[in-house]
């Protein structure tokens, strides 16, 4: 039998080892920082909604239709509806939003979370004036072990809004327009934008746009 000398040394040790796992696993965790460029002359971003998740997760697909909650971000810029989706989804780990408007040559930081397995990022916001165009990262790998990696992103349309370019389709400060327009029709698939053609209320030469639309840096950095 074992002393009570044995006893307390053997619960002394195991609560080491115990304490040891403990912290061998919060010195495990980690984020990534996710830095959204502008690389547009006239274009400004709505609040990037960014993912991290683990493989199998898309935002859409090109060539066949949006989803409702992706045309709700591309036509008025609300976050919110894919937002809950993807956080109803068991393949996401984090999800974060930047703040505010990101103008032409500015840049934001969004940070979630690395853990559980996460291994891909994406991200979605609307360009305005525009009346369904988005940048997006779809699934794609981030670095690991404080790594860095840089994408860059073209602009896509959702197809779920007719391109007429009245300002009245379309939001925010230089339009001041209504946001979603459900059931308005559109191409009716995601496609590669086609930018501003000057048909409408907007000047081809202020708001036009060629692609790369943004730059994407994702760094892996250390739990905080």
């Amino acid at each position: 039998m074992r002393t009570l000398l044995q006893k307390t040394k053997l619960a002394a040790l195991t609560a080491g080892l115990l304490m040891s796992t403990t912290v061998a696993a919060d010195g495990g965790s980690a984020n990534y920082e996710v830095t959204i460029t502008n690389l547009t002359r006239g274009q400004a971003f709505t609040p990037v909604l960014v993912a991290s998740h683990r493989g199998g997760v898309k935002l859409f697909e090109l060539g066949t239709a949006a989803s409702v909650e992706l045309s709700a971000l591309a036509e008025g810029g609300d976050t919110g509806p894919l937002n809950t989706v993807l956080d109803n989804n068991r393949r996401v780990v984090d999800t974060n939003a930047s703040e505010g408007l990101i103008m032409p040559g500015m840049s934001a930081t969004v940070t979630v979370s690395a853990r559980h397995g996460a291994k891909r990022i994406s991200l979605a916001s609307m360009l305005i004036p525009t009346n369904d165009s988005f940048i997006a990262l779809n699934n794609m790998v981030a670095p690991k072990h404080g790594g860095s990696v840089v994408y860059f992103t073209p602009a896509y349309d959702a197809g779920s809004e007719p391109n007429d370019e009245n300002c009245m389709h379309m939001p925010g400060p230089v339009c001041g327009g209504e946001g979603g327009s459900p059931g308005a029709g559109g191409e009716g698939y995601v496609h590669v934008s086609g930018g501003i053609a000057g048909i409408g209320d907007l000047a081809a030469d202020t708001y036009d746009w060629r692609n790369p639309t943004a730059k994407i840096e994702i760094r892996r950095v250390s739990g905080k």
